[in-house]
Parts: C-alpha cells; sequence; structure tokens
C-alpha cells in the first residue's frame, strides 16, 4: 500500500464505494418490483381462468426470489427470521412483514375470492413502497439517502411489472388501450422521478457514483422511456397482432432498463460520504 493513504491531509479519506450490498441486494429491489408491478397489473387488468392465477403466481414467485437473493447474503441464515422481529422502525422488517401478507392476498386473488383482489393490490403496493423506504434509509450512502429515490423506485418496480405483463399479452390477452395508455405515463413519471433524483443528488455524491448513474441514466431515459412510448404509439395504429409485438418489446426493453439502473444503484453507485474533520485541534488553542 502506497503512503501516505488515499485523502490524507484532506481531512479524511475519500468516499469509497460499499461492498455489503452487491448484486444479490440488486436482486431483491430488482425481484420484488417487478412482482409487485406484475401483481398491480394482473389486479388492473381484470384477467380471468388461468392466465389470471399464472399472471398472479409468477408475480408472487418474483417477490420470493428477490427475498431468496437476500437470504443467499446472511452470514446466519437460521437468524433470518429476526427481521420480523421490528416492524415498529424497521423498512426491512415492514417489508417483510408486506411479503408474508401478499401470500394469501395473492392465493386468495387468483381462487377468486370476492374482495381479495383490493388486499393484493393494495399489499403489493405496500410491498414496493416499502422496499424504495428500505434503500432510502442507509443514511451513509448519498445515492441512496436522497428522498428522492423512494418515487423512483416506486414507479420503476411499477414499470418493470407492467413490462412482464405485456410480454405475456400474446398468452393471456388482457392488454386493454387504457393499459397501454397507463403504463405510456408510468413511463413519462419515472423518466420525470429519474430526472428529479438525479438533481437533488448531484452536489453530493462521488465522482464514481455520478459517473455510473450517468451511465445509467442515459440508457433509462433513450432505451427504458423513448423507444418504449414510440412502441407503444405505434402499437395504437397497427394491427392487433402487430400492436401485442410492439407493447411487449416496450415492455421488455422498459423492464429491463429499470432492471439496470437499480443494479447499477446498488453495485456502482453506493459510494458513502467519507469522513471529514473540519476542526481539528491545535494545542494551546481553545475548542
Amino acid at each position: 500500500m502506497s503512503y501516505p493513504p488515499q485523502g490524507y491531509g484532506t481531512y479524511g479519506p475519500d468516499p469509497w464505494r460499499q461492498t455489503s450490498w452487491d448484486a444479490r441486494a440488486a436482486g431483491n429491489f430488482i425481484g420484488g418490483g417487478m412482482g409487485g408491478g406484475l401483481i398491480v397489473f394482473t389486479v388492473l387488468a381484470d384477467a380471468s381462468g388461468a392466465a389470471h392465477a399464472a399472471l398472479l403466481s409468477a408475480g408472487l414467485a418474483l417477490v420470493g426470489f428477490g427475498l431468496f437473493c437476500v437470504s443467499l447474503e446472511l452470514g446466519r441464515p437460521l437468524r433470518a427470521l429476526n427481521v420480523f422481529r421490528n416492524p415498529r422502525t424497521s423498512w426491512m422488517a415492514r417489508e417483510a412483514w408486506a411479503s408474508v401478507l401478499l401470500v394469501p392476498a395473492v392465493v386468495a386473488t387468483a381462487a377468486g375470492i370476492p374482495g381479495a383482489s383490493s388486499f393484493a393490490l393494495a399489499l403489493a403496493l405496500v410491498f414496493v413502497c416499502c422496499q424504495a423506504r428500505l434503500l432510502q434509509a442507509a443514511k451513509g450512502i448519498p445515492a441512496w439517502r436522497a428522498p428522492a429515490v423512494v418515487p423512483l423506485l416506486v414507479f420503476s418496480g411499477l414499470i418493470e411489472g407492467a413490462g412482464l405483463f405485456f410480454v405475456a399479452a400474446p398468452w393471456h390477452g388482457a392488454a386493454t388501450r387504457s393499459l397501454q395508455i397507463a403504463f405510456g405515463a408510468l413511463l413519462v413519471i419515472r423518466v420525470v422521478a429519474w430526472l428529479g433524483y438525479r438533481r437533488r443528488v448531484a452536489g453530493t455524491i462521488a465522482p464514481g457514483a455520478k459517473a455510473a448513474l450517468d451511465g445509467a441514466g442515459g440508457m433509462l431515459i433513450v432505451a427504458g422511456t423513448a423507444l418504449p412510448l414510440a412502441l407503444v404509439a405505434a402499437a395504437g395504429f397497427a394491427a392487433s397482432d402487430v400492436a401485442l409485438a410492439l407493447t411487449g418489446i416496450a415492455g421488455l426493453v422498459a423492464a429491463l432498463a429499470g432492471a439496470f439502473v437499480k443494479l447499477t444503484l446498488i453495485t456502482r453507485a453506493g459510494f458513502n460520504q467519507g469522513f471529514a474533520l473540519p476542526h481539528l485541534p491545535v494545542r494551546g488553542a481553545r475548542t
């Protein structure tokens, strides 16, 4: 190691990227967001039959996959149940409880029990919101702690789930024009949320985090927003089969772009703020 260490003489070392949360943690946000969004759009589509049950099951499986990714990070897996202990103050505990309650709600919805779909939709939204607040609660990471990250993650999760819903549209046939318009509106809202988030964190994040977010943001704007919007607009003037194909491609690229932004945010933009000593002690001087 070279000496003096990096940051020496500048009142503390430069920010460095955290390594506690890696791609496995990102998998939780990706899988949970996709699953929650897929459940929301499936309920809103008011589909029926085997397709309805399969879409709900897929959404629940994605939520479970995200939680499984988190379990892979645990040094002591047998203590995983401790996550349920403190929902009063912990967003991780709230996320866990929301996932547990989501299971019977989705099963009841798939079984066609009256009124269950409203609970499933509400719990899916609660789960996605808990995930977003969980990341924002990491106060030591400037790119995560900004309040603007919450709407970004919520709307991105809804879009990712909607994207998978439209990818499967040729099979379930429930992708109505109103849902396509709602999908387009969410795309616009997500890019606005992204621009607001970037403006909010611009002066607080490390250069490495800025470079990572700028790269992901370019993909989100072009491949994750402009291209899907153009495809959805073109679908409105195309024949039925072509429209389904165009919407499916739009959903796929929008979902992948959202997942890439989350992966970048967790694994490459997670620089802490470093530390500084703005007031150094001076021998013989009063402080």
